[in-house]
Protein backbone atom coordinates (compact mmCIF):
# COMPACT_ATOMS: atom_id res chain seq x y z
CA UNK A 1 0.00 0.00 0.00
CA UNK A 2 3.05 1.85 -0.13
CA UNK A 3 2.65 2.94 -3.58
CA UNK A 4 -0.48 2.72 -4.58
CA UNK A 5 -3.74 4.41 -4.66
CA UNK A 6 -6.57 2.81 -2.39
CA UNK A 7 -9.95 3.66 -3.00
CA UNK A 8 -13.73 3.22 -1.79
CA UNK A 9 -15.16 5.21 -3.34
CA UNK A 10 -15.11 3.85 -6.56
CA UNK A 11 -17.39 6.37 -9.65
CA UNK A 12 -20.76 6.00 -8.36
CA UNK A 13 -22.50 9.48 -6.60
CA UNK A 14 -21.92 9.25 -2.67
CA UNK A 15 -25.00 9.48 -0.58
CA UNK A 16 -26.38 12.36 1.78
CA UNK A 17 -23.96 12.26 4.76
CA UNK A 18 -21.37 10.35 3.30
CA UNK A 19 -17.67 11.88 4.06
CA UNK A 20 -14.53 11.20 2.24
CA UNK A 21 -11.13 11.04 4.06
CA UNK A 22 -8.27 11.76 1.52
CA UNK A 23 -5.18 10.15 3.56
CA UNK A 24 -1.70 9.38 3.31
CA UNK A 25 -1.14 6.07 2.17
CA UNK A 26 0.67 4.77 5.31
CA UNK A 27 -1.82 5.56 7.48
CA UNK A 28 -4.02 3.32 5.51
CA UNK A 29 -4.27 -0.07 7.98
CA UNK A 30 -4.53 2.74 11.39
CA UNK A 31 -8.11 4.39 9.52
CA UNK A 32 -9.16 1.17 8.66
CA UNK A 33 -8.76 -0.13 11.53
CA UNK A 34 -10.40 2.78 13.39
CA UNK A 35 -13.35 2.62 11.02
CA UNK A 36 -13.72 -0.73 11.90
CA UNK A 37 -13.73 -0.65 15.27
CA UNK A 38 -15.81 2.56 15.36
CA UNK A 39 -18.44 1.30 12.36
CA UNK A 40 -17.73 4.23 10.84
CA UNK A 41 -19.38 2.80 7.74
CA UNK A 42 -20.47 6.36 6.37
CA UNK A 43 -16.25 7.07 5.89
CA UNK A 44 -14.96 6.07 2.67
CA UNK A 45 -10.89 5.97 2.05
CA UNK A 46 -9.10 7.12 -0.59
CA UNK A 47 -5.12 7.19 -0.10
CA UNK A 48 -2.62 9.14 -1.97
CA UNK A 49 0.75 6.98 -2.19
CA UNK A 50 2.83 6.67 0.75
CA UNK A 51 5.82 7.42 -1.16
CA UNK A 52 5.14 11.30 -1.78
CA UNK A 53 6.50 11.78 1.66
CA UNK A 54 10.12 11.23 -0.42
CA UNK A 55 8.72 14.31 -2.15
CA UNK A 56 6.51 16.52 -0.32
CA UNK A 57 5.85 19.21 -3.11
CA UNK A 58 4.57 16.20 -4.89
CA UNK A 59 1.46 16.12 -1.85
CA UNK A 60 -0.49 19.55 -2.73
CA UNK A 61 -1.54 18.89 -6.42
CA UNK A 62 -1.96 15.21 -5.46
CA UNK A 63 -4.44 15.99 -2.82
CA UNK A 64 -5.73 18.93 -4.80
CA UNK A 65 -6.91 16.91 -7.88
CA UNK A 66 -8.75 14.24 -5.17
CA UNK A 67 -10.67 17.26 -3.91
CA UNK A 68 -11.45 18.50 -7.07
CA UNK A 69 -12.63 14.90 -8.08
CA UNK A 70 -14.44 14.58 -5.23
CA UNK A 71 -16.29 17.85 -5.36
CA UNK A 72 -20.62 17.25 -5.07
CA UNK A 73 -19.90 13.90 -4.32
CA UNK A 74 -19.68 13.98 -0.50
CA UNK A 75 -21.03 16.34 2.16
CA UNK A 76 -17.68 16.38 3.82
CA UNK A 77 -13.84 15.85 2.51
CA UNK A 78 -11.51 15.85 5.14
CA UNK A 79 -7.54 15.50 4.60
CA UNK A 80 -5.84 12.70 6.35
CA UNK A 81 -2.14 14.71 6.46
CA UNK A 82 -0.42 16.66 8.99
CA UNK A 83 1.58 19.62 7.77
CA UNK A 84 4.60 16.66 6.27
CA UNK A 85 7.09 18.75 5.04
CA UNK A 86 5.02 21.03 3.00
CA UNK A 87 5.80 24.37 5.32
CA UNK A 88 2.50 25.12 5.92
CA UNK A 89 1.64 24.92 2.25
CA UNK A 90 -0.63 22.11 2.84
CA UNK A 91 -2.76 23.96 4.98
CA UNK A 92 -2.87 27.04 3.04
CA UNK A 93 -4.68 24.48 -0.20
CA UNK A 94 -6.67 23.21 2.25
CA UNK A 95 -7.77 26.76 3.33
CA UNK A 96 -8.37 27.55 -0.33
CA UNK A 97 -10.47 24.40 -0.72
CA UNK A 98 -12.31 24.61 1.87
CA UNK A 99 -11.63 21.52 3.30
CA UNK A 100 -9.80 20.75 7.33
CA UNK A 101 -6.79 18.29 7.70
CA UNK A 102 -5.11 16.77 11.11
CA UNK A 103 -3.55 19.09 13.02
CA UNK A 104 0.03 18.78 13.32
CA UNK A 105 3.81 18.81 12.08
CA UNK A 106 3.70 14.87 11.05
CA UNK A 107 2.64 11.69 11.67
CA UNK A 108 4.84 11.36 14.59
CA UNK A 109 3.40 14.05 16.71
CA UNK A 110 -0.13 13.15 16.24
CA UNK A 111 0.43 9.69 17.05
CA UNK A 112 1.75 10.54 20.40
CA UNK A 113 -0.18 13.42 20.68
CA UNK A 114 0.76 16.97 19.67
CA UNK A 115 0.67 18.20 23.25
CA UNK A 116 3.30 15.44 24.37
CA UNK A 117 5.13 15.59 21.51
CA UNK A 118 5.74 19.23 21.48
CA UNK A 119 6.45 19.08 24.75
CA UNK A 120 9.23 16.07 24.54
CA UNK A 121 10.45 17.89 21.69
CA UNK A 122 12.06 20.40 24.01
CA UNK A 123 14.44 18.00 24.90
CA UNK A 124 14.44 15.05 22.52
CA UNK A 125 16.40 16.76 19.70
CA UNK A 126 18.52 13.69 18.68
CA UNK A 127 15.97 11.00 18.23
CA UNK A 128 14.99 9.15 15.11
CA UNK A 129 11.34 7.72 14.95
CA UNK A 130 9.71 4.89 13.13
CA UNK A 131 5.68 4.49 13.13
CA UNK A 132 3.80 0.93 12.52
CA UNK A 133 4.04 1.83 8.89
CA UNK A 134 7.77 3.01 8.46
CA UNK A 135 8.77 -0.56 10.74
CA UNK A 136 6.79 -2.84 8.12
CA UNK A 137 8.67 -0.62 4.87
CA UNK A 138 12.17 0.33 6.60
CA UNK A 139 13.96 -0.83 3.58
CA UNK A 140 12.02 1.30 0.72
CA UNK A 141 11.21 4.26 2.67
CA UNK A 142 14.47 4.46 4.86
CA UNK A 143 17.63 2.30 4.23
CA UNK A 144 17.06 1.98 -0.01
CA UNK A 145 16.11 5.63 -0.68
CA UNK A 146 19.24 6.98 1.89
CA UNK A 147 21.75 4.77 -0.50
CA UNK A 148 22.68 2.68 2.66
CA UNK A 149 22.08 -0.34 1.12
CA UNK A 150 24.57 0.02 -1.55
CA UNK A 151 26.58 2.70 0.54
CA UNK A 152 26.77 1.87 4.05
CA UNK A 153 29.31 4.47 5.31
CA UNK A 154 26.72 6.98 4.98
CA UNK A 155 25.10 6.10 8.04
CA UNK A 156 27.70 8.18 9.49
CA UNK A 157 26.64 10.79 7.77
CA UNK A 158 23.22 10.81 8.09
CA UNK A 159 22.69 9.42 11.58
CA UNK A 160 25.66 10.45 13.25
CA UNK A 161 23.84 12.97 15.35
CA UNK A 162 20.91 10.60 16.66
CA UNK A 163 21.41 8.83 19.99
CA UNK A 164 18.34 6.56 19.26
CA UNK A 165 15.61 5.22 17.40
CA UNK A 166 11.70 5.76 18.94
CA UNK A 167 9.30 3.03 17.91
CA UNK A 168 6.56 4.67 18.27
CA UNK A 169 3.98 1.38 18.11
CA UNK A 170 0.00 2.00 16.75
CA UNK A 171 -0.59 -1.98 18.22
CA UNK A 172 1.40 -4.18 20.12
CA UNK A 173 3.38 -6.86 18.01
CA UNK A 174 6.20 -8.72 18.88
CA UNK A 175 6.93 -9.30 15.34
CA UNK A 176 6.88 -5.28 14.41
CA UNK A 177 9.15 -4.78 17.63
CA UNK A 178 11.55 -7.08 16.67
CA UNK A 179 11.69 -5.76 12.94
CA UNK A 180 12.12 -2.41 15.19
CA UNK A 181 14.67 -3.39 17.38
CA UNK A 182 16.72 -4.57 14.17
CA UNK A 183 16.27 -1.08 12.43
CA UNK A 184 17.91 0.34 15.46
CA UNK A 185 20.95 -1.75 15.50
CA UNK A 186 20.92 -1.49 11.47
CA UNK A 187 21.42 2.43 12.10
CA UNK A 188 23.61 1.71 15.30
CA UNK A 189 21.42 3.56 17.47
CA UNK A 190 20.07 2.66 21.14
CA UNK A 191 16.58 1.54 20.98
CA UNK A 192 13.48 3.17 22.41
CA UNK A 193 9.90 1.43 21.97
CA UNK A 194 6.83 3.81 23.18
CA UNK A 195 3.35 2.86 22.29
CA UNK A 196 1.31 5.83 21.69
CA UNK A 197 -1.83 3.62 19.96
CA UNK A 198 -3.47 5.93 17.49
CA UNK A 199 -2.89 8.83 19.37
CA UNK A 200 -4.96 12.37 18.18
CA UNK A 201 -6.06 10.48 14.72
CA UNK A 202 -8.44 8.84 16.31
CA UNK A 203 -10.10 11.71 18.25
CA UNK A 204 -9.87 13.28 15.05
CA UNK A 205 -11.63 11.08 12.67
CA UNK A 206 -14.01 10.47 15.63
CA UNK A 207 -15.02 14.52 15.02
CA UNK A 208 -15.17 14.25 11.57
CA UNK A 209 -17.78 10.88 11.96
CA UNK A 210 -19.70 12.76 13.94
CA UNK A 211 -20.48 15.80 11.48
CA UNK A 212 -21.38 12.69 8.74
Amino acid sequence: MDDITLSETGLAPARSGRVLLIACGALAHEILALKSANDWTHLDLQCLPAKLHLWPEKIIPAMEEAVFEARGRYDTIFVVYADCGTGGLLQAACDRLGVEMVEGPHCYSFFEGNATFAERSETEFTAFYLTDFLVRQFDAFVWKPMGLDRHPDLRDMYFGNYTKLVYQAQVNDPALDAKAEDCARRLGLEYERRFTGYGDLAATLGRVAAKG
